[in-house]
């Protein structure tokens, strides 16, 4: 028989073997079909507990013959067909069964104090590293105020410096009057949420180069705070200018220093995967550090919040130390009695 007679002679065979390939079949797709369709109609009440408990095994048998589809090449259509509907079936299977609300308030009723509790001594190491650079900063401006140029961006700055006097310190920094709602709400705490925002999530990426970059930045940003204390304090505005930065400094430090403790968190994971690979080790560990700095961010939210508008409307020392006291303890609570059950805190 030539090579045309036995292509001629085959053809028939795979228009056969498709045919019987769907008849076979066909029936659980289109089952599985009705089940998915009517779920993502109307919700899971829609089927009843035995289709609930069949819809796994039918799942299955789709997946199966997506496979067997595969491996005999058959006609474009019903591979996009399986395709789509073991996509749809898996979601409706296995998705999840609650909302976009629901799964943020176990988020942060739960998962964000749970991931905060399994970062504890990588939070120590950053805030330390922020302390050596505060410490640092405040000693080497308090003996030349030349440093402070060199440690602060202008854009931090804001126009302060060496040359800045006691009065203009005071009047027109630590006790300036309230510019407005638009103003201190909108325009500034969405400008100092966006810089802060940026700074914690560099310092959260910067983990994944062995923690060394994270660990700079800290003590960078210490450099910053001290060489800020150190300027109002060769003016005697010391108490002004830690009570001034306290009101926002518990919730925006804590937030930065929780970063820079997830992607610590990221650093030991990569440094030390145990029996993992380095890979298998990040990708275990990696939702939980990545659920720290969510939950981070949020709090830099607030903290913009509280800076660009409390901070001035509070005009009294006292008053700000109280609220930073107030707040410490809030925070200090949520991390700290955040419901606790199985299952809801980050991989570890």
């Amino acid at each position: 028989m030539s090579a045309v007679e036995t292509a001629t002679a085959q053809r028939p065979r795979l228009v056969l073997r498709s045919a019987e390939f769907r008849r076979g079949r066909e029936e659980s797709w289109r089952e599985l079909d009705d089940l998915v369709t009517r779920v993502e109609k109307r919700g899971i009440s829609a089927v009843s507990a035995a289709d609930l408990q069949r819809m796994p095994l039918l799942y299955r048998t789709v997946l199966s013959s997506l496979s067997v589809a595969r491996s005999i090449a058959l006609d474009r259509n019903l591979l996009r067909y399986l395709e789509s509907l073991s996509l749809r079936a898996y979601i409706t299977v296995y998705g999840p069964r609650s909302g976009i609300l629901a799964n943020l308030g176990r988020f942060f009723t739960r998962g964000f104090p749970a991931a905060v509790r399994q970062v504890g001594w990588h939070a120590l190491v950053a805030f330390l590293a922020l302390l050596v650079g505060a410490i640092a900063g405040y000693m080497l401006v308090s003996a030349d105020e030349a440093w402070f140029v060199g440690f602060v961006p202008d854009d931090l700055a804001g126009g302060r410096g060496p040359s800045s006097t006691a009065a203009e310190l005071r009047d027109g920094e630590l006790f300036a009057p309230w510019p407005g709602f638009v103003d201190s709400f909108i325009v500034f705490a969405n400008a100092l949420f966006r810089n802060n925002a940026m700074v914690g999530i560099l310092a959260f990426g910067l983990g994944i180069f062995a923690g060394v970059p994270t660990l700079l930045l800290m003590v960078y940003q210490g450099l910053i705070l001290g060489a800020f204390l150190a300027l109002h304090a060769n003016r005697g505005l010391f108490v002004d200018c830690l009570g001034w930065l306290s009101i926002h400094g518990v919730t925006e430090i804590g937030a930065i220093v929780l970063c820079a403790a997830g992607g610590l968190w990221i650093a030991q994971t990569m440094l030390f995967p145990g029996r993992h690979t380095r890979l298998e080790s990040l990708a275990l560990h990696g939702k939980g550090a990545a659920g720290v700095a969510a939950g981070a961010v949020m709090m830099l939210f607030l903290a913009g919040l509280i800076e660009g508008g409390c901070r001035q409307l509070i005009d009294n020392t006292t008053v700000r130390f109280a609220f930073a006291a107030v707040t410490a303890v809030l925070w200090l609570a949520y991390f700290t009695l955040g419901r606790r059950r199985s299952g809801d805190g980050p991989a570890s």
